[in-house]
């Protein structure tokens, strides 16, 4: 029988981007946490992007570390965070959660050509513990424009909340989302949705140190890359009646490491090293980067870029890239580890007035070295714009916006009312970087590859390298 008076515990974690390291601190508390609790007692749900392919073991075990990781541990529930969605095809999706013991739950997505959701997906799951009916349902950002493209029907999150809340609520206890969709939806769902109990959030990294409520329904969260978990105490009376919910996030920067956790990820970073080893070019030369001024490592990525979505233009931030490369054998682990970034090319039609200011913008100090957070940048700072298709004589001694003297385009004078067709990198088009290149009109999104997938290729192509060393940019 039921004790009046009870206690079921819960841990859980968001945005863990694959940093790995905070990920085993808290595989140890859980651990830990399991060897003194009743497991009747105990739940462990992830809120999405536990995995990230900035990180060497990620990439080099196709996520496999991060899956094993999820299991090593024993969530009960993880959300589909946009970095597994957008980080992977379906099919290679497939190849990584089929047959996982931890189920992935996401109500807002479905498969395009089927109209069902993958096999290893749920709108929501079912748990008990000591008698309480326990429903959780998952939602993820939708990023529409991009999950089209790969395959996938994304629903609006809270119209497929709705399905599922009227689902599940007559027949559950405790009701509680996994939201992969920032805290200002959190927010919004709370106040649409008193049936909710429970939001453990995710996506915008937010810190609550404490459940923030709204109504009836507490919001929890626990910032991001593991430096803080969240532990929750929820007390219920006799009758499995949800009373209250305690606690909030703890920080793990003092907390030991879970050895079991650490030989997983030791075994998985051997595996990549040896995966990420193949060689794809040999360098005659090195090839520089500079973050102030144009060089011929990120000239060679505008030129990438521009060759794979035919643009007339082509153009990157040097930050993008995180050091030079030296003359010799270059191999899928050094591309990976100048360019980590999760950022895929697109085009976009901007005027010759947009390019202007973008260049402008370009050659101020502050710009270049500022420094940037999300939209899947993984770099330091942002760094002056690289070219290809494009040539600019700019004088470094006139006033802020006046410094550009000359711009060509094929040859031909820069037109400013004119629109020109430029192959770039999707963070622009969020508003992240340059002010110029976030208000062009027909932006096209090319998926699956990444811009070091496009560097990967360039870097074969002994003429284009040789032409990365051409200067595109004339400094007065």
């Amino acid at each position: 029988m039921t004790k009046a008076g009870f206690t079921i515990s819960l841990i859980h974690t968001n945005d863990l981007h694959s940093h790995l390291e905070q990920h085993s601190r808290i595989a140890r508390y859980i651990s830990n946490v399991r060897c003194e609790a009743d497991p009747e007692g105990l739940l462990v749900f992830d809120c999405g992007d536990f995995l990230d392919r900035a990180r060497m073991e990620t990439e080099g075990s196709q996520a496999a570390v991060n899956r094993e990781a999820l299991e090593l541990i024993g969530y009960d529930a993880a959300a589909f965070g946009n970095n597994e969605g957008l980080s992977y095809t379906i099919e290679e999706l497939d190849d990584l959660f089929s047959g996982m013991a931890v189920p992935i739950v996401c109500a807002n997505m479905k498969l395009a050509i089927t109209d069902q959701r993958p096999s290893w997906m749920s709108p929501s799951v079912r748990l008990e513990r000591r008698g309480v009916r326990i429903g959780v349902i998952g939602l993820t950002a939708p990023y529409t424009s991009y999950y089209e493209l790969l395959g996938w029907e994304v629903a609006d999150p809270m119209e497929a909340l709705e399905e599922e809340v009227n689902r599940l609520r007559p027949d559950v206890d405790v009701l509680i989302l996994l939201s992969h969709l920032g805290i200002r939806m959190d927010e919004r769902i709370a106040e649409t949705f008193p049936g909710i109990d429970l939001i453990l959030g995710g996506h915008t990294h937010h810190l609550l140190e404490k459940p923030l409520r709204v109504g009836n329904t507490a919001i929890c969260a626990a910032s991001k890359y593991g430096n803080y978990v969240g532990r929750l105490e929820l007390r219920f009376d006799d009758s499995c009646r949800l009373t209250a919910i305690d606690g909030g996030a703890i920080p793990t920067d003092d907390w030991p490491s879970d050895e079991s956790f650490d030989r997983l990820v030791a075994k998985h970073r051997e595996q990549a090293v040896q995966a990420m080893s193949k060689p794809i070019a040999r360098l005659k030369a090195p090839l520089s980067l500079r973050y102030d001024r144009e060089s011929a490592l990120p000239t060679l990525l505008a030129a990438a870029v521009r060759r794979a979505t035919g643009a007339q233009i082509g153009l990157v931030n040097a930050g993008q890239l995180l050091d030079s490369l030296p003359e010799g054998e270059v191999t899928e682990g050094d591309v990976h580890a100048i360019c980590p970034s999760p950022i895929n090319p697109c085009t976009t039609e901007l005027t010759g007035d947009q390019l202007l200011q973008a260049l402008e913008e370009s050659l101020l100090p502050e710009r270049q070295q500022l420094e940037i957070r999300g939209f899947g940048f993984r770099g330091r700072v942002l760094g002056t714009l690289c070219l290809d298709g494009m040539e600019v004589t700019a004088d470094l001694s006139s006033p802020p916006f006046a410094k550009v003297l000359k711009a060509t385009v094929g040859g031909e004078p820069l037109v400013r009312e004119r629109s020109y067709l430029v192959g770039t990198l999707d963070m622009f088009t969020f508003g992240a970087g340059y002010i110029g290149l976030k208000e062009g009109r027909n932006v096209n999104y090319f998926l699956p590859d990444y811009i070091r997938d496009l560097l990967s290729m360039a870097l074969s192509d002994e003429m284009l390298v040789e032409q990365a060393n051409i200067s595109r940019w004339t400094y007065l």
